[in-house]
């Protein structure tokens, strides 16, 4: 699917509503001591962000392990953001589908803490390079 400039700015406008949206969700689920489904929706607000990045600079996104691939390629690589930021995404990722699919697996709390602040700071950082 090919978008023209004004529906790319509204597909990335509502990535980034929807990051925001889903963290607010994972705030929530951490005060509630839900640890499982915040891994997931801190994730998954880190794969809207992502999402929206890639769409802005006309990346297709076909997969979960598609969007990480080409994050890392164009923004990793590259310096546009550290290495670290590309750890976080992967280590997210792999903490949110061990806690879906496993069912000996527990989000260790202070682990997915620790975590929080830099997603969040990842998506305020993406959020401002999609402006405009």
């Amino acid at each position: 699917m090919s978008l023209d400039d004004e529906k790319r700015a509204l597909v990335v406008r509502m990535e980034i509503e929807k990051a925001y949206r889903t963290m607010k969700e994972a705030d929530y689920m951490m005060a509630v001591e839900q640890w499982s489904g915040a891994a997931g929706r801190v994730y998954y607000a880190l794969f809207h962000a992502v999402n929206a990045l890639l769409i802005h600079d006309g990346y297709r996104i076909k997969s979960h392990k598609g969007a990480y691939t080409q994050f890392c390629l164009h923004y990793v690589a590259t310096g546009v953001f550290p290495k670290q930021t590309g750890n976080l995404y992967r280590q997210l990722e792999i903490m949110r589908e061990e806690s879906d699919y496993n069912c000996f697996y527990e989000v260790e709390p202070e682990e997915l803490k620790n975590k929080l602040e830099p997603a969040k700071k990842m998506i305020d950082t993406i959020a401002e390079m999609v402006k405009g």
